[in-house]
């Protein structure tokens, strides 16, 4: 068997093989000519305006406010307050040369209530006017229904994700959102990271809506139910939409490279189990019409079942696949896991280290946050093998910095390290090109710094800093600058822009 020092030479050793054979520096032309560059955000996270414009409480307004959740004690209120900036904010995305945006709306901006008894209509009002600004700069719309803000009234009056009676709900605003923005908009997600409600808020409790009940079928319930939502959306965008309005639906999974430690037989099979519960609980469903068997095996009445309807629903139900990745991590099975159903089943360790000490890659401000380029290569090249080559999109990557209050401005926008990240994952999604896979597009997180779920603002992931201090004031950081060059066939002198 070969040692983990042996791992990490043929690992290092390919990819200082690809970085040797690819010119410098990077350019768009190393991407095919309709490959699609964006940015990204959530609603949540930058438009504020909580209370204004007809919205309904969500889920993260409550938690968000509950004493003790947010590291940082802040809440979304306010945010970085696209909702009144949304114009400058765009020209931001048009001056770096970015083509497409991905955004989310707010599901209690349309239906304050969640019930879609009654439509928002200034929220409608809203979201056409972002649409219509963007494609007035030429840039695309790409749209998640739901990134994380489930209506308080869902969550209150009947549970929210752990009710079957949430999917009927969720297929009709996805079905006013078609109906009102479907003209316009051709790339439509259903939900953003399933896996992050079914875990963090449903196992650790550190997401909205807080639930921790260690044991519990919770999380399962809730990941049976998001990917039911899905498909019921799926199914009336194909049946009432699609044809007309000639666009495409996918769903967005997020899951980090899992990197065997060794080549013991355990150790393989503990990084294919981490990747299946990950990856293939949402979309082994979608491609084989059931959870991976890795999972019955050790979850087994935990896991809900799928009727018969519920299969033909969710049969091949993406025109695409949206990945977030953001780094990697060795994987070595161990069966002394964290006590809760979800970690334990999967009877693996997460290591960050090579034997020898050394961290699989420069640390980002999060701790789970490791700047691994190479990842994002093998993780593009299983799911074209494991799921025959499906349309992917990255629909998120990127880095964050740490607040530091007490750093002058410059010394904040002078972010090196998030330009090496980029020009390292780029590189390894272009030789996944290569590879053969499927990749059309790239979104990179997050066009603004913004707020950083139960980080609070203590986290900042942003091509652009927002000035928390100074009026949400923005100013382009050097990796902005860096994809403005690298968009736009410009050359890159001493990290400033030319």
């Amino acid at each position: 068997m070969a040692k983990t020092t042996d791992r990490k030479r043929l690992v290092e050793e390919e990819w200082n093989s690809i970085l040797s054979k690819q010119p410098s520096p990077l350019s768009r032309t190393h991407f095919p000519p309709q490959f699609i560059f964006g940015s990204a955000t959530s609603a949540y996270q930058v438009e504020g305006a909580w209370n204004e414009g007809g919205r309904g409480p969500s889920i993260w307004d409550s938690f968000s406010h509950a004493e003790g959740k947010i590291c940082d004690g802040s809440n979304g209120d306010i945010a970085v307050d696209q909702y009144h900036r949304y114009k400058e904010d765009i020209e931001l995305i048009a001056k770096l040369g970015f083509g497409a945006y991905r955004f989310s709306i707010s599901w209690s901006r349309i239906f304050p209530d969640g019930l879609g008894t009654q439509i928002n209509e200034e929220g409608i009002t809203y979201y056409n006017n972002v649409i219509n600004a963007l494609l007035e700069r030429g840039i695309q719309p790409f749209v998640t229904l739901y990134h994380w803000d489930l209506p308080l009234n869902l969550q209150e009056s009947m549970g929210g994700w752990l009710n079957e009676e949430v999917v009927k709900y969720f297929a009709i605003y996805a079905e006013i959102c078609f109906a009102s923005f479907g003209d316009r908009v051709k790339n439509w997600i259903t939900i953003n990271e399933p896996l992050q409600t079914a875990v963090n808020g449903y196992v650790t409790g550190i997401f909205a809506p807080g639930r921790c009940e260690h044991g519990s079928t919770e999380p399962y319930l809730v990941a049976h139910h998001q990917l039911l939502a899905h498909a019921e959306a799926v199914s009336t965008y194909r049946n009432k939409y699609q044809d007309k309005q000639k666009g495409q639906i996918g769903l967005v999974v997020d899951c980090e490279w899992a990197e065997a430690l060794s080549d013991k037989i355990e150790d393989r099979k503990a990084a294919a189990r981490r990747i299946d519960f990950q990856l293939g609980w949402y979309l082994d469903p979608i491609f084989y019409g059931d959870y991976p068997e890795t999972m019955r095996e050790k979850l087994g009445d935990q896991l809900p079942k799928f009727s018969h309807k519920n299969k033909e629903l969710l049969k091949n139900s993406v025109d695409f696949i949206g990945l977030n990745h953001y780094t990697s991590r060795f994987i070595a099975h161990s069966t002394n896991c964290e006590d809760n159903c979800f970690y334990r089943a999967q009877e693996m360790e997460s290591i960050a280290e090579w034997e020898g000490g050394e961290v699989i890659g420069e640390k980002a401000a999060s701790p789970w946050l490791y700047v691994v380029p190479w990842g994002i290569r093998k993780l593009l090249n299983y799911i074209a093998q494991r799921y025959n080559n499906p349309p992917v999109y990255v629909t998120e990557n990127g880095m964050d910095d740490d607040e530091d209050g007490s750093c002058p401005l410059n010394e904040m926008l002078d972010d090196k390290l998030r330009v090496c990240y980029y020009k390292g994952y780029l590189t390894a999604v272009a030789q996944a090109i290569k590879d053969g896979t499927d990749v059309r597009g790239y979104f990179a997180w997050s066009l603004l710094d913004n707020f950083e779920w139960s980080s609070g603002y203590t986290r900042r992931f942003g091509l652009v800093y927002v000035d928390y201090k100074n009026g949400l004031s923005r100013h382009l950081k050097s990796s902005a600058y860096w994809f403005l060059r690298f968009l736009k066939g410009g050359e890159e002198k001493n990290g400033k822009e030319e």
